[in-house]
């Protein structure tokens, strides 16, 4: 326990800056060419509705239980008052939860814990697994966690440093990107329950409002967390 211990509070040298920028690169890659980022947005959905599920337990609201779908979407379903500020806020977190998270993973690979940063991203899916409710869901956690697993595990901690940046850059681009896609689909009428319009539903604010909040909060994410790895 002490030798894994200090492993993971270990401080781990950030990659330079070519080598942050090429693996910027990367995750661009995996979310612009289409192929891939058909199999990587299940990250992302992972993402969104862990935030949705972590902000309504925030919030007070009792959480029933999550989904994870074939197509990439997913489903947080929570128990409580269907207004108010509680839902207003488990709403928003969803489109914000990869931004946020890729600012978090940021902040810990700035202050040179790279290696800590992804055991707890290892923790967060575990704590997620708990409430997947369909088997595809539990699928796609499992196999996260296990690639997850194995990095930590096997690979030098100046490969981890790298794997740890590439998934920030990936969260932190990803985040916007899906803004970008879900304003695509609300234009053609596919995504009418969208967050956006859920929010637009019950606060009255029209929902292209609240798509452009969460974008410019989104793209702050961004704005932060590449200056954090920059630096």
């Amino acid at each position: 326990m002490d030798d894994w211990w200090q492993r993971v509070t270990a401080t781990t040298p950030s990659p330079d800056l070519r080598v942050t920028l090429l693996l910027a690169l990367v995750a661009l890659g995996c979310i612009a060419w289409a192929p891939v980022w058909r199999v990587t947005r299940h990250l992302v959905t992972v993402a969104h509705e862990g935030a949705h599920g972590l902000v309504a337990l925030l919030a007070g609201r009792q959480l029933s239980g999550i989904r994870l779908h074939s197509d990439s979407s997913g489903l947080t379903v929570s128990r409580g008052r269907p207004n108010g500020p509680g839902m207003v806020l488990t709403l928003l977190a969803g489109y914000l939860g990869p931004s946020v998270l890729g600012l978090l993973v940021a902040l810990g690979i700035h202050a040179g814990h790279a290696v800590g940063t992804l055991w707890a991203l290892l923790v967060a899916l575990a704590l997620l697994l708990l409430q997947v409710r369909n088997l595809y869901g539990l699928w796609v956690v499992l196999v996260s966690a296990a690639a997850l697993a194995a990095v930590t595990q096997w690979l030098d901690p100046t490969v981890q440093a790298a794997v740890a940046q590439t998934i920030c850059s990936f969260l932190l681009i990803a985040g916007p990107w899906s803004l970008i896609d879900l304003q695509r689909s609300r234009r053609t009428g596919v995504a009418r329950r969208s967050d956006p319009d859920q929010l637009a539903r019950i606060t009255r604010a029209p929902g292209t409002v609240w798509w452009a909040l969460l974008l410019l909060i989104s793209l702050g994410c961004l704005a932060a967390g590449g200056a954090l790895l920059l630096r």
